[in-house]
């Protein structure tokens, strides 16, 4: 039978699209917000409605609880599969059903779970992040239909806004149902909603909590202030203490790297700048390319201070502060490495003699893909085909800690990630939206992809 032709394919995905649409309006509407409660009947709901879907498609889908690594219940998991040839490869898709919560309604210019088509987007929580990848597998498989010659597996995802605690141990429980030779991750965005983009690199994260003390208890400032610095003020200079002169972290053993597979584009500053809501007098931290300080070198943010509040403050000179420092690492570092760098630092460099502890938290290693693999240059030109221009790849700056799991569990699967969003998509915000032409080619970028991969 002759090769299907993106035209072909093309034609496929128009044919189908209302459906498509449907299935992606359905799903906005079962308001699967895991933050209410991973177990709850809602939620069970939503996997039951992504397994019908899925079985629509011609995948042997099912629903199957997990088991938090405190043996508690977990999330609903639908897992499935459709083996067309035992020797042929194999290809997870993965995505997740559960959505971030909606806090305030009010925010919102349509109701956040009717989905609300205006001009080319579709208005809906859960519309990009993560429905829009529910809806690429959807509708790649049912435009491959019989055509499909790769074997395909299936894992949607019950808790991903809630951090995936029971993923790893439910991938390791069901390991036959998850092995494959590629693994697709559509839970990523695109350069624009007509740009198509392959995410290259995810930094790590790590975690401390540092204590900076001065005195024993506290004392006035008026009687003692001068020679004796709060230790508010001496935690500041520890803080300031981690940067050079231009921004950049400055901790020995702590890395940066350069964007993976090279950069084709440079972030757009002004669009940094709007979406970020940057006030027009603050400059840019660090040196290098802005994609690079995005993606792929280290960042440290203070995530939590102890202090006491303005009102209700005296004249006391404070004897201890406490904070919080999330690192995120660049993608091939190991992020125990880089917290040991860190910590190694802080107690080394206390200021005027302080008493510096620290509590190493939590670590969740980077990923960077393989820009070589045939699987990327099959990504890359499924892409290509389907938007009708050249792909511009991007790192992202946050963490998906499952993707390295992942590798680490297959080594010799190639990971890809894709995904619905666009710079306008407000995933995680008030009025998140897709864009439909953009879905649409999103579609038939998979279907194409699964196509190549069967070589």
């Amino acid at each position: 039978m002759p090769r299907l032709t993106p035209d072909d394919i093309r034609a496929r995905v128009e044919s189908d699209w209302t459906r498509i649409v449907d299935v992606l309006n359905r799903k906005i509407a079962l308001k699967s917000v895991s933050a209410e409660g991973i177990t709850g009947e809602h939620m069970r709901r939503s996997a039951e409605f992504v397994a019908e879907q899925m079985r629509e498609v011609g995948v042997d889908a099912k629903v199957v609880q997990s088991t938090n690594p405190d043996g508690t219940p977990g999330a609903w998991e639908v897992i499935g599969s459709r083996i067309v040839d035992p020797a042929a490869p194999t290809v997870l898709l993965y995505a997740h059903h559960d959505v971030q919560p909606v806090p305030d309604p009010a925010a919102w210019d349509t109701d956040p779970f009717v989905g609300t088509e205006i001009g080319d987007r579709l208005y809906g929580r859960g519309s990009a992040d993560d429905g829009g990848g529910i809806a690429i597998h959807s509708g790649a498989l049912k435009a491959l239909g019989d055509d499909l010659k790769v074997n395909v597996r299936i894992f949607i995802e019950g808790e991903e806004e809630m951090g995936s605690a029971s993923f790893i141990p439910f991938v390791e429980e069901h390991r036959d149902d998850f092995a494959a030779d590629v693994i697709v991750v559509a839970d990523s965005g695109n350069w624009a909603a007509d740009i198509p983009s392959l995410t290259t690199s995810l930094r790590g994260n790590t975690c401390v909590d540092v204590t900076v003390r001065a005195l024993t208890h506290p004392v006035h400032s008026g009687q003692y202030g001068g020679p004796i610095l709060d230790a508010n003020t001496l935690a500041a200079m520890l803080i300031a203490s981690l940067y050079d002169g231009d921004g950049d972290l400055a901790v020995p053993g702590i890395a940066a790297e350069e964007p993976v597979g090279g950069l084709q584009r440079d972030v757009d500053e002004a669009g940094v700048r709007a979406d970020a809501g940057i006030v027009d007098s603050y400059r840019l931290a660090g040196t290098g390319s802005l994609a690079s300080r995005l993606w792929t070198k280290p960042s440290l943010t203070v995530i939590g201070f102890d202090a006491h509040p303005v009102d209700g403050s005296f004249n006391v000179i404070s004897p201890e502060s406490r904070f919080r420092l999330s690192l995120r690492t660049a993608p091939g570092q190991d992020p125990a490495e880089a917290q040991a760098a860190l910590a190694d630092f802080l107690v080394s460099h206390p200021p005027f003699g302080a008493e510096v502890e620290v509590t190493r938290l939590e670590n969740g290693r980077g990923w960077a893909m393989d820009p070589d693999a045939v699987a990327t240059r099959d990504a890359l030109e499924a892409m290509e085909e389907a938007f009708g221009v050249a792909p511009i790849n991007q790192g992202q700056g946050g963490s998906i800690p499952f993707i390295p799991e992942l590798q680490r569990i297959f080594p010799e699967a190639q990971v890809l990630v894709t995904g619905p969003e666009d710079p306008k998509a407000n995933a995680h915000s008030p009025n998140e939206s897709i864009s439909l032409s953009g879905l649409k080619n999103n579609v038939i970028t998979e279907a194409l992809l699964l196509a190549k991969l069967a070589k």
